[in-house]
């Protein structure tokens, strides 16, 4: 059979749960080089935290350990892809997800790209006060609801908030206590506090900015093989990505400006038009967001979470590595 084209996503912060606790031993993932880095930084390693009896949200969410363990289980799962059967034509990912991106589409190296993934998830820390809080904008069937999003886009910018992520159907809001404070309480839909979370990017994480720029050379990044779509929906190409550039966008703009997740997936697909998605793990907490983009340009002729259901049922265009039966259509 001809091999199928392929967009692969990448995970950020949160999917590694519960369930989502000893899947780097199931999917026996090598974590040597890993390991070693955290054992000589005496820190925990990831095998450690992997395996340990019981998931600890203070141990296993917090941002030096969740970074880590997030960036080792999504590279093992690129690792996994059947490159027989898919051809990779490019590689987006959420958030922190971009520090994996970079790895998965060979910008930097994968040893790199942990140290890079490990150190930021400490730096992810260093922020001025805030946090941030969620904002859905589509209905029950994903559907955009007439009006609410300019409407919440309005009390942001009324509140002296930010959007920090867009994820299509949910934006992701962020700003000092305060801010956030009086745009719940003004908020026309209910909103959802990310308790350990900070007002990631915003322009409050300039002091996590400032550290990576500080620590993290220039000289780990390299040409991507494959194009990468970064949180402005801009292309990263081979042969038209400056290294330098590459790095200030990564510790400079990917820190401190709306990250675009929606644009990025739509992007991707109008761009490259892949057979698939891969949506690498832990977990599969963005299939929504993925779905959700998707329906916002019609894509395939779906405009509801219904009939994205149900294409899923028929002919899958969203593969999840964090599912076992989606797994099994990707891994050799």
């Amino acid at each position: 059979m001809a091999k199928q084209t392929a967009l692969v996503v990448c995970p950020g912060r949160g999917s590694y749960g519960k369930a989502e606790l000893g899947s780097l031993a199931r999917n026996r993932a090598d974590l040597t080089a890993f390991d070693a880095i955290r054992a000589e930084a005496d820190k925990p390693t990831i095998t450690v935290l992997d395996s340990a009896e019981r998931f600890s949200p203070g141990v296993h969410l917090a941002g030096e350990n969740a970074a880590p363990l997030i960036y080792a289980a999504s590279v093992a799962d690129m690792a996994a892809i059947d490159r027989e059967a898919f051809d990779i034509v490019a590689v987006t990912g959420n958030s922190m997800g971009w520090y994996t991106a970079l790895a998965a589409a060979g910008a930097v190296d994968v040893t790199d790209g942990f140290r890079i993934a490990d150190a930021m998830g400490a730096n992810s820390g260093r922020h001025g006060p805030g946090g941030q809080l969620l904002a859905s904008v589509v209905d029950a069937d994903w559907r955009p609801v007439p009006g609410l999003r300019g409407a919440v886009l309005a009390l942001i910018a009324d509140t002296a908030c930010a959007i920090s992520i867009d994820l299509g159907g949910t934006l992701v809001v962020a700003g000092e206590d305060a801010a956030l404070k009086a745009f719940a309480a003004r908020s026309p839909v209910e909103t959802v506090r990310l308790a350990g979370n900070g007002p990631f990017h915003t322009p409050l994480m300039r002091a996590s900015s400032d550290a990576a720029m500080a620590t993290l050379p220039a000289d780990w990044f390299g040409t991507p093989q494959v194009p990468m779509i970064d949180g402005r929906g801009h292309i990263w190409r081979r042969w038209a990505s400056p290294r330098d550039a590459l790095w200030l966008y990564t510790f400079a703009a990917q820190i401190l400006e709306a990250y675009d997740f929606r644009l990025a997936i739509q992007v991707a697909m109008k761009e490259f038009a892949p057979d698939r998605i891969i949506l690498l793990g832990p977990g599969d907490n963005l299939g929504g967001a993925i779905a959700q983009a998707l329906i916002g340009i019609g894509w395939l002729g779906l405009t509801s979470k219904a009939e994205f259901v149900a294409r899923q049922a028929d002919d899958p265009i969203l593969l999840s590595m964090g599912r076992d039966t989606q797994r099994k259509l990707v891994t050799r």
